[in-house]
């Protein structure tokens, strides 16, 4: 059997954070606010895979009012979110996202995401696509107030 997922982020850029995208550090003035790294990509792809196994989103499983979340690497739920989906038989097949940013360019630094997220999640690199886009400076993320992702990703029953 296979499952289809959808997953979506969004996070507001800020002075004073690091900006943390597909699993790796990009230097930039402005980093991601929110309760963990705020890796907007990491997270949509946990509620794409999430989705798909039925099994709620990444608030549920990881909420923000969580001490021990608090300040967390991404790269760590996404290697929970793996072995959630695995408790009921899946695997992942393939994932496929896409940044929305106008700044800073994020197309140098796909492979190296693709590299990171394929080893956090136990698959081939050829199973992650990420697609880097802007809005033509359009609406929140044209203004750079912030940053969003979306996935979506395809499991595999494998018991």
């Amino acid at each position: 059997m296979i499952r289809v997922g959808f997953g979506f982020d969004v996070h507001r850029l800020v002075e004073g954070r690091e900006l943390w995208l597909g699993g790796i550090r990009i230097d930039h003035t402005l980093g991601l606010l929110g309760h963990s790294d705020a890796d907007v990509l990491i997270h949509a792809i946990c509620d794409a895979l999430l989705g798909a196994a039925n099994m709620r989103d990444i608030g549920y499983h990881f909420p923000d009012t969580g001490a021990e979340f608090k300040g967390i690497d991404s790269k760590v739920l996404l290697r929970r979110t793996i072995d959630l989906i695995a408790t009921k038989g899946y695997t992942v097949g393939n994932i496929d996202a896409t940044v929305a940013a106008e700044r800073p360019k994020l197309n140098p630094h796909i492979p190296a995401m693709q590299q990171c997220l394929a080893e956090v999640m136990g698959i081939d690199p050829e199973c992650v696509s990420i697609k880097a886009t802007t809005t033509e400076r359009l609406g929140y993320t044209g203004r750079e107030e912030g940053i969003s992702a979306y996935a979506v990703c395809l499991i595999e029953r494998t018991a």
